[in-house]
């Protein structure tokens, strides 16, 4: 399993994406994700980012300090911030000799069968050319799911299910689902048992949280998507996740045998 090449989706949220003070993009975060994922790809992983990070990178453009309140503001913010995202992936990636495809969806699209279906052909395609790294994210100028919910925790499930992924990983600020007693669960067997350690709290700059995280591992799992919560601030997750080793929080597959 660890060493068997697979198509894994990657969400990373705003909140490993941006600086300490979510004003900009983190450049030091893109150079160690982008290499850890190009690694992945030179072994001949198939890899699909989801990332949210548009608005951060709007307000280190823009100048600003907070992150607006205003909906449409937010949307600009995103508007503007996407292309500097983008250039963020398409500059690292190409230290490896990957480039990067965008991919902007929205809800609508993945209700549409025919929409779906289009977006299937052109991942495939994409695949096939082996040194293409896609970065999907909401259509944040059109569409506000990503900017008053989930952070792309939803739509990195749903594009897992397109994709037919053989594994999900979540980064996030924290290394994974945490206990009672704040220590990180490294097996979950049955996601209904613990959707009550979903805490509340959430990074300043990102407007998702465990809660819409646990959703998002719900709906994988239950496709027989196996699928990790891990940190995205630590070097090699990534990785190690995909070697089979016990970092983060590894949630059971239906389907899938329990080992480890």
């Amino acid at each position: 399993m660890a060493t068997t090449p697979r198509r894994i989706v990657l969400k990373f949220g705003s909140g490993i994406l941006a600086n300490t003070r979510g004003t900009s993009l983190d450049d030091r975060q893109f150079r160690r994700l982008c290499s850890e994922i190009a690694g992945l790809v030179k072994l001949g992983h198939e890899c699909v980012v989801v990332s949210s990070g548009a608005v951060a990178a709007g307000l280190g453009v823009l100048g600003l300090k907070t992150r607006p309140e205003d909906l449409a503001a937010r949307q600009a913010c995103a508007a503007i911030g996407q292309s500097r995202l983008m250039q963020s992936y398409a500059a690292h990636f190409a230290t490896h000799d990957l480039h990067v495809a965008q991919l902007l969806l929205t809800y609508d699209d993945l209700d549409s069968r025919t929409a779906y279906q289009n977006v299937r052909n052109t991942l495939a395609h994409i695949f096939e050319r082996r040194t293409v790294v896609p970065i999907i994210n909401e259509n944040d100028s059109v569409a506000v799911e990503e900017l008053r919910f989930g952070d792309n925790d939803k739509l990195s499930a749903e594009v897992a299910l397109l994709v037919e992924a053989d594994l999900l990983i979540l980064l996030t600020s924290v290394d994974g689902l945490l206990d009672e007693d704040g220590k990180v669960v490294r097996v979950v067997e049955n996601i209904d048992r613990v959707a009550g350690l979903a805490r509340s709290e959430k990074g300043k700059f990102s407007v998702g949280g465990m809660t819409s995280k646990l959703q998002a591992v719900k709906v994988a799992v239950e496709a027989g998507i196996p699928t990790y919560i891990a940190s995205g601030r630590q070097a090699g997750r990534i990785p190690a996740i995909a070697a089979g080793k016990p970092v983060g929080t590894r949630f059971i597959a239906r389907g899938e045998a329990v080992s480890g």
